[in-house]
């Protein structure tokens, strides 16, 4: 029964993906003026703003049309699919992030005190030292306010995350 289920779920997955995918080239077929077979900076801003909402900062821009290959005009399918893919995965562990944040932020107030932190680690590692508690909360707490806001929580989250945290629009 348990392979059945776990079958059914990697159908699913690769359902989805292909969906993912399939949309991903419509949009870089709508995007691509005049069909040149590449997308222009501001083409693969327009193919951003459809597919995720936002549209890309300069940095994110700059950083994309350095990536092109120097014989390219733009950006190809094959290497807009592969950003889309690695957006779609950032996009992904940020709201991972986000829930485990809201989880451990049982009061909501939209950052964590040190109480908050002990409360979250006894349930998720209860025979963890409360030094090392203490210790990791410090060292979280970036601006040493005694409080944990999200983006210390998500810079936290991301540490060794070298594939992701390197990328500018992550």
């Amino acid at each position: 029964m348990c392979a059945v289920v776990v079958q059914e779920e990697e159908s699913v997955g690769r359902l989805r993906d292909e969906y993912r995918r399939k949309r991903w080239v419509k949009a870089f077929e709508a995007c691509d003026e005049g069909n040149k077979g590449y997308l222009s900076r501001e083409d693969y801003k327009v193919a951003v703003v459809m597919l995720f909402g936002y549209k890309p900062s300069k940095m994110e821009a700059d950083s994309v049309m350095a990536s092109v290959q120097q014989n390219q005009l733009g950006v190809s399918l094959d290497a807009f699919l592969s950003l889309m893919r690695t957006k779609k995965t950032s996009q992904l562990y940020h709201s991972e992030a986000r829930h485990l944040f809201t989880a451990f932020d049982m009061q909501c107030k939209g950052f964590l005190s040190l109480d908050d932190f002990k409360k979250a680690f006894r349930i998720v590692a209860p025979k963890l030292p409360e030094r090392t508690i203490v210790e990791t909360f410090r060292e979280v707490d970036q601006d040493s306010d005694g409080l944990i806001s999200f983006k210390e929580f998500e810079s936290a989250m991301n540490y060794g995350q070298d594939h992701l945290s390197a990328l500018p629009f992550t």
